[in-house]
Protein backbone atom coordinates (compact mmCIF):
# COMPACT_ATOMS: atom_id res chain seq x y z
CA UNK A 1 0.00 0.00 0.00
CA UNK A 2 1.55 3.31 -1.13
CA UNK A 3 1.59 5.93 2.13
CA UNK A 4 -0.08 9.30 1.63
CA UNK A 5 1.75 12.61 2.86
CA UNK A 6 2.47 12.74 6.37
CA UNK A 7 -0.53 16.15 6.30
CA UNK A 8 -2.65 14.07 4.54
CA UNK A 9 -6.39 13.33 5.93
CA UNK A 10 -7.35 11.80 2.23
CA UNK A 11 -4.67 10.28 0.00
CA UNK A 12 -5.70 9.15 -3.62
CA UNK A 13 -3.46 7.09 -5.56
CA UNK A 14 -3.63 6.30 -8.68
CA UNK A 15 -7.47 5.28 -9.07
CA UNK A 16 -8.64 4.44 -12.06
CA UNK A 17 -11.99 3.55 -13.40
CA UNK A 18 -13.61 2.36 -16.12
CA UNK A 19 -17.15 1.89 -17.58
CA UNK A 20 -16.92 0.00 -20.37
CA UNK A 21 -14.43 1.13 -22.56
CA UNK A 22 -14.94 4.52 -21.01
CA UNK A 23 -11.75 5.37 -18.75
CA UNK A 24 -13.43 7.61 -16.34
CA UNK A 25 -10.34 8.18 -13.80
CA UNK A 26 -7.09 7.58 -15.20
CA UNK A 27 -4.60 6.88 -12.67
CA UNK A 28 -5.70 10.10 -10.47
CA UNK A 29 -3.17 10.88 -7.73
CA UNK A 30 -3.56 13.43 -4.71
CA UNK A 31 -3.12 14.53 -0.80
CA UNK A 32 -5.68 16.32 0.93
CA UNK A 33 -3.95 18.14 3.54
CA UNK A 34 -5.37 17.67 7.03
CA UNK A 35 -7.05 21.65 8.12
CA UNK A 36 -7.39 22.91 5.21
CA UNK A 37 -9.65 23.50 2.06
CA UNK A 38 -9.02 21.90 -1.40
CA UNK A 39 -10.49 22.41 -4.41
CA UNK A 40 -11.38 20.03 -7.38
CA UNK A 41 -11.85 21.46 -10.58
CA UNK A 42 -12.58 20.51 -14.47
CA UNK A 43 -14.77 21.19 -17.04
CA UNK A 44 -17.79 18.69 -17.53
CA UNK A 45 -17.03 15.08 -18.13
CA UNK A 46 -13.21 15.70 -16.58
CA UNK A 47 -14.29 12.55 -13.62
CA UNK A 48 -15.03 15.01 -10.96
CA UNK A 49 -18.76 13.41 -9.63
CA UNK A 50 -17.06 10.29 -10.29
CA UNK A 51 -13.99 10.61 -7.91
CA UNK A 52 -16.49 11.78 -5.62
CA UNK A 53 -18.78 9.03 -5.68
CA UNK A 54 -15.48 6.07 -5.71
CA UNK A 55 -14.63 8.30 -1.93
CA UNK A 56 -18.20 7.70 -0.57
CA UNK A 57 -17.95 3.85 -1.70
CA UNK A 58 -20.68 4.39 -4.29
CA UNK A 59 -18.84 3.57 -7.32
CA UNK A 60 -15.82 0.62 -7.39
CA UNK A 61 -12.27 2.06 -8.63
CA UNK A 62 -10.37 -1.12 -10.52
CA UNK A 63 -7.46 0.20 -10.33
CA UNK A 64 -5.55 2.45 -7.51
CA UNK A 65 -6.59 2.63 -3.71
CA UNK A 66 -7.98 5.53 -1.10
CA UNK A 67 -6.37 6.29 1.73
CA UNK A 68 -8.02 7.78 4.67
CA UNK A 69 -6.18 8.98 8.06
CA UNK A 70 -3.77 6.62 5.86
CA UNK A 71 -6.23 3.44 5.84
CA UNK A 72 -7.53 1.45 2.97
CA UNK A 73 -11.39 2.77 2.01
CA UNK A 74 -11.50 0.24 -0.39
CA UNK A 75 -13.18 -2.87 1.45
CA UNK A 76 -15.42 0.20 3.19
CA UNK A 77 -19.13 -0.81 2.79
CA UNK A 78 -20.90 2.48 1.81
CA UNK A 79 -22.79 2.59 4.98
CA UNK A 80 -19.78 2.66 7.25
CA UNK A 81 -17.86 5.91 5.20
CA UNK A 82 -19.80 8.10 7.70
CA UNK A 83 -18.44 6.59 10.94
CA UNK A 84 -14.60 6.74 9.59
CA UNK A 85 -15.61 10.65 9.63
CA UNK A 86 -16.38 11.20 5.76
CA UNK A 87 -19.48 13.78 5.55
CA UNK A 88 -21.21 14.58 2.07
CA UNK A 89 -23.71 17.00 0.16
CA UNK A 90 -24.29 16.18 -2.89
CA UNK A 91 -24.99 18.30 -6.42
CA UNK A 92 -28.28 16.68 -7.12
CA UNK A 93 -30.29 17.29 -3.52
CA UNK A 94 -30.95 14.09 -1.67
CA UNK A 95 -33.09 14.92 1.03
CA UNK A 96 -35.98 13.15 2.78
CA UNK A 97 -38.91 15.79 1.60
CA UNK A 98 -41.64 14.97 3.61
CA UNK A 99 -39.25 15.06 7.21
CA UNK A 100 -39.00 18.62 8.95
CA UNK A 101 -35.47 19.95 8.76
CA UNK A 102 -34.97 18.73 12.47
CA UNK A 103 -35.49 15.47 11.11
CA UNK A 104 -33.46 15.48 8.53
CA UNK A 105 -30.43 16.92 10.49
CA UNK A 106 -31.07 14.38 13.01
CA UNK A 107 -30.46 11.82 10.64
CA UNK A 108 -26.94 12.71 9.48
CA UNK A 109 -26.47 12.62 13.18
CA UNK A 110 -27.80 9.18 13.66
CA UNK A 111 -25.21 8.07 10.82
CA UNK A 112 -22.68 8.04 13.99
CA UNK A 113 -24.81 7.03 16.87
CA UNK A 114 -24.85 3.73 18.28
CA UNK A 115 -28.29 2.42 17.85
CA UNK A 116 -28.41 3.80 14.11
CA UNK A 117 -31.96 5.79 12.65
CA UNK A 118 -33.60 2.52 12.26
CA UNK A 119 -33.32 1.05 15.55
CA UNK A 120 -34.42 5.08 17.04
CA UNK A 121 -37.04 5.12 14.38
CA UNK A 122 -39.09 2.20 15.82
CA UNK A 123 -38.47 2.68 19.43
CA UNK A 124 -36.28 -0.13 19.96
CA UNK A 125 -33.89 -0.47 22.82
CA UNK A 126 -32.94 2.14 25.20
CA UNK A 127 -32.40 5.07 23.35
CA UNK A 128 -34.09 7.79 24.97
CA UNK A 129 -30.86 9.37 26.33
CA UNK A 130 -29.02 8.96 22.88
CA UNK A 131 -32.11 10.58 21.06
CA UNK A 132 -31.82 13.61 23.45
CA UNK A 133 -28.45 13.71 22.44
CA UNK A 134 -28.53 13.63 19.04
CA UNK A 135 -31.36 15.82 18.88
CA UNK A 136 -29.30 18.34 20.89
CA UNK A 137 -26.30 18.22 18.41
CA UNK A 138 -28.94 18.78 15.30
CA UNK A 139 -30.22 22.31 17.76
CA UNK A 140 -26.36 23.11 17.29
CA UNK A 141 -25.73 22.48 13.83
CA UNK A 142 -29.34 24.34 13.18
CA UNK A 143 -27.95 27.53 15.34
CA UNK A 144 -24.96 27.73 13.00
CA UNK A 145 -26.34 27.62 10.00
CA UNK A 146 -29.41 29.78 10.95
CA UNK A 147 -31.92 27.57 10.32
CA UNK A 148 -33.89 27.05 13.99
CA UNK A 149 -36.45 29.15 12.47
CA UNK A 150 -37.26 26.53 9.59
CA UNK A 151 -36.65 23.57 11.88
CA UNK A 152 -40.54 22.26 12.11
CA UNK A 153 -41.13 22.96 8.18
CA UNK A 154 -41.11 20.00 5.24
CA UNK A 155 -38.21 20.29 3.56
CA UNK A 156 -40.19 20.42 0.21
CA UNK A 157 -41.97 23.58 1.42
CA UNK A 158 -38.16 25.20 1.32
CA UNK A 159 -36.83 27.70 -0.47
CA UNK A 160 -33.46 25.61 -2.93
CA UNK A 161 -31.03 27.84 -1.04
CA UNK A 162 -32.32 26.89 2.49
CA UNK A 163 -32.49 23.39 1.01
CA UNK A 164 -28.94 23.05 0.40
CA UNK A 165 -28.14 24.57 4.12
CA UNK A 166 -30.26 21.94 5.43
CA UNK A 167 -28.34 19.28 3.34
CA UNK A 168 -25.31 20.69 4.65
CA UNK A 169 -26.46 20.71 8.14
CA UNK A 170 -27.19 16.74 8.13
CA UNK A 171 -23.70 16.34 6.53
CA UNK A 172 -21.90 18.56 9.57
CA UNK A 173 -24.25 16.41 11.77
CA UNK A 174 -22.65 13.62 11.62
CA UNK A 175 -19.47 15.17 12.79
CA UNK A 176 -17.17 14.54 9.98
CA UNK A 177 -13.19 14.96 9.60
CA UNK A 178 -13.69 15.40 5.71
CA UNK A 179 -16.90 17.16 4.63
CA UNK A 180 -17.22 16.68 0.36
CA UNK A 181 -18.61 19.51 -0.93
CA UNK A 182 -20.38 18.42 -4.67
CA UNK A 183 -21.58 21.71 -6.41
CA UNK A 184 -22.51 23.61 -3.12
CA UNK A 185 -22.87 26.76 -4.93
CA UNK A 186 -24.77 25.10 -7.68
CA UNK A 187 -28.26 27.46 -8.31
CA UNK A 188 -27.59 29.99 -5.79
CA UNK A 189 -28.26 33.65 -6.23
CA UNK A 190 -25.15 36.01 -5.53
CA UNK A 191 -26.04 37.01 -1.86
CA UNK A 192 -26.35 33.08 -1.10
CA UNK A 193 -22.82 32.44 -3.02
CA UNK A 194 -21.17 35.22 -1.04
CA UNK A 195 -22.63 33.70 2.59
CA UNK A 196 -21.58 30.30 1.39
CA UNK A 197 -17.52 31.40 0.59
CA UNK A 198 -17.53 32.92 4.55
CA UNK A 199 -19.16 29.33 5.14
CA UNK A 200 -17.33 27.15 3.86
CA UNK A 201 -13.96 29.26 5.47
CA UNK A 202 -15.53 29.12 8.81
CA UNK A 203 -16.27 25.22 8.73
CA UNK A 204 -12.38 25.15 8.28
CA UNK A 205 -11.43 27.38 10.93
CA UNK A 206 -13.61 26.95 13.74
CA UNK A 207 -15.23 24.02 13.06
CA UNK A 208 -11.68 22.64 12.36
CA UNK A 209 -12.99 20.35 9.13
CA UNK A 210 -11.05 19.51 6.20
CA UNK A 211 -13.07 20.21 3.27
CA UNK A 212 -12.74 18.84 -0.35
CA UNK A 213 -14.94 20.89 -3.12
CA UNK A 214 -15.83 20.07 -6.42
CA UNK A 215 -17.61 23.26 -7.90
CA UNK A 216 -17.77 24.72 -11.13
CA UNK A 217 -17.70 28.28 -9.84
CA UNK A 218 -13.96 29.43 -10.34
CA UNK A 219 -14.39 32.87 -7.91
CA UNK A 220 -15.53 30.62 -5.11
CA UNK A 221 -13.23 27.93 -5.56
CA UNK A 222 -10.69 30.35 -6.11
CA UNK A 223 -11.85 32.54 -3.03
CA UNK A 224 -11.55 29.50 -0.28
CA UNK A 225 -9.18 27.35 -1.61
CA UNK A 226 -5.86 26.36 0.01
CA UNK A 227 -4.93 23.75 -2.56
CA UNK A 228 -6.77 22.75 -5.87
CA UNK A 229 -6.27 20.10 -8.02
CA UNK A 230 -7.73 19.87 -11.74
CA UNK A 231 -8.92 16.89 -13.87
CA UNK A 232 -9.57 16.99 -17.51
CA UNK A 233 -10.55 14.09 -19.42
CA UNK A 234 -10.41 11.70 -16.16
CA UNK A 235 -6.75 12.85 -15.63
CA UNK A 236 -4.35 14.99 -13.15
CA UNK A 237 -3.57 17.94 -15.36
CA UNK A 238 -2.25 20.48 -12.58
CA UNK A 239 -2.12 20.55 -8.64
CA UNK A 240 -1.20 23.31 -6.35
CA UNK A 241 -2.48 26.67 -4.94
CA UNK A 242 -5.42 28.89 -6.58
CA UNK A 243 -2.88 31.45 -7.78
CA UNK A 244 -0.64 28.88 -9.53
CA UNK A 245 -3.78 27.05 -10.74
CA UNK A 246 -5.29 29.86 -12.61
CA UNK A 247 -1.80 30.72 -14.85
CA UNK A 248 -1.10 26.87 -15.28
CA UNK A 249 -1.09 26.30 -18.98
CA UNK A 250 -2.95 22.85 -18.82
CA UNK A 251 -5.74 24.58 -16.74
CA UNK A 252 -5.84 27.16 -19.62
CA UNK A 253 -5.87 24.98 -22.08
CA UNK A 254 -8.79 22.60 -20.95
CA UNK A 255 -11.13 25.64 -20.02
CA UNK A 256 -10.56 27.52 -23.01
CA UNK A 257 -10.47 24.65 -25.40
CA UNK A 258 -7.16 25.40 -26.72
CA UNK A 259 -3.94 23.89 -26.97
CA UNK A 260 -1.52 24.59 -24.12
CA UNK A 261 1.42 25.68 -25.92
CA UNK A 262 -0.58 27.57 -28.42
Amino acid sequence: MTRGGDDALLSVRGVTVKFGGIVALDAVTFDVPKGGVCGLIGPNGAGKTTLFNCLSRLYQYQEGDILFEGQSVTRTPVHDIAKLGIGRTFQNLAMFQTLSVESNIMIGAHSRSRSGFAVSALGLGSVEAEEATLRTRAASIMDYLKLTQHKDRLVADLPFGIKKRVELGRALAADPKLLLLDEPAAGLNHEELSSLGDLIKDIRDRLGITVLLVEHHMSLVMSVSDKVVALNFGRRIAEGTPAEIQRHPDVIAAYLGAPADA
